[in-house]
C-alpha cells in the first residue's frame, strides 16, 4: 500500500495496485498518477506504466496462492519490477545515528467520508485542498488506506496495522506517509470510518453528512524514517518518496479484528534495502 471513466478504471488500478492502486489511472512516467482531477482522487499507493491494453486493473493479483506477492512479477509484463526492482517497498526500519531532516508540515482539512472496499484494502479518498509540505515540495493528499499486518517493520517487528497516506506533487511525484498502528486503546479517530467500513468488496460509498479529518489519525510526534522506494502493490513502480513516522498510534483489538475480517492479510513481504540510504529520525 489511482482512477476515472477509462481513466477511472486505469486510475483505480494505480490506486491499489493501485485500485487506488498502493491502485488507478495509468501513467507514462515514474511514480506519477493520472492528470485529471478524478484520477488524482483515486490514486492509491501506485502509479503504473502499463499499456492501455494491459493494466493492473485487468490483471488479477492478490496476497495468497499463485496470484500472491512472490508471483506478482510473472503475472504481467507490466509487473516485472515487482521481481527485478532494486528499490522496492516495504522495508525493515532500523534506527541509526539519526539525521537532520526537514519536518513534514501537515495541512489536512476535514472532508466528507468517501470510502471503498476494493477487494484488497479499505480506502478513503480525499478531495483537493489537503496537503503536506517538505522543504520546498508540496504534495496533495489523494487518499489513505490500510494494511494488516503493517507493511513496514520497526527493528524487525511488524505492527498490527499500518495506514498509508498517498500524496502527489504538481509534477507527478508520489509521496507516501506511513503510520504504524499497535493494538491498545480504542482509536476514536477511526470510529466514524469503521462504522461505515464495508464488510466485503463493494462500490464506493460517499457519506456527505459524515466529516472526517486525516490529521486525527496522526501521532503527536511526527519524526520519520525516510527512503526512496516503490508502490507496495503491482506494478511496484519505483521512485516513491516514503516517510514512515517513528511513533505508532493505537487501535482497539476489536477494531483491528474488524478490518482483518473484512480484508484479510494484505501486507507485502519485506524487501531488501540493497544500496539505498535510510534516514532515521534524530531525537
Amino acid at each position: 500500500m489511482i482512477s476515472t471513466g477509462t481513466s477511472a478504471a486505469i486510475a483505480r488500478a494505480v490506486v491499489y495496485a493501485a485500485s487506488v492502486a498502493i491502485s488507478v489511472a495509468v501513467l507514462t512516467g515514474p511514480a506519477r498518477a493520472g492528470d485529471d482531477a478524478h484520477a488524482q482522487k483515486r490514486v492509491a499507493s501506485h502509479t503504473s506504466v502499463a499499456k492501455p491494453s494491459e493494466t493492473a486493473h485487468e490483471t488479477h493479483w492478490g496476497y495468497t496462492g499463485h496470484s500472491g506477492p512472490s508471483h506478482w512479477g510473472g503475472l504481467s509484463t507490466n509487473f516485472q519490477t515487482c521481481s527485478v526492482g532494486q528499490r522496492q517497498s516495504p522495508i525493515n526500519l532500523e534506527p541509526s545515528e539519526g539525521a537532520t531532516v526537514e519536518p513534514i508540515l501537515f495541512d489536512y482539512n476535514a472532508a466528507p467520508l468517501s470510502i471503498i472496499h476494493n477487494g484488497r484494502t479499505v480506502q478513503v479518498s480525499y478531495p483537493p485542498g489537503s496537503s503536506i509540505s517538505i522543504g520546498n515540495m508540496k504534495y496533495e493528499l489523494l487518499q489513505f488506506h490500510f494494511h494488516t499486518p503493517s507493511e513496514h517493520s520497526l527493528n524487525g517487528h511488524r505492527s498490527e496495522m499500518e495506514v498509508q497516506f498517498v500524496h502527489r506533487s504538481k509534477d507527478g511525484q508520489i509521496a507516501v506517509v506511513g503510520v504504524l498502528l499497535n493494538t491498545g486503546a480504542f482509536n476514536v479517530a477511526l470510529s466514524e470510518i469503521w462504522k461505515r467500513m464495508p464488510a466485503r468488496e463493494s462500490a464506493e460509498q460517499i457519506h456527505g453528512n459524515v466529516m472526517i479529518n486525516a490529521a486525527d489519525l496522526l501521532p503527536k510526534r511526527k519524526k520519520y524514517f525516510r527512503y526512496m522506494g516503490s508502490l507496495t502493490t503491482p506494478p511496484c513502480t519505483e521512485g516513491v518518496h516514503w516517510y514512515v513516522l517513528d511513533t505508532p498510534v493505537t487501535i482497539g483489538e476489536d477494531q483491528a479484528k474488524r478490518f482483518s475480517d473484512a480484508v484479510g492479510n494484505n501486507a507485502r513481504p519485506l524487501q531488501a534495502l540493497n544500496d539505498r540510504l535510510l534516514l532515521s529520525p534524530r531525537n
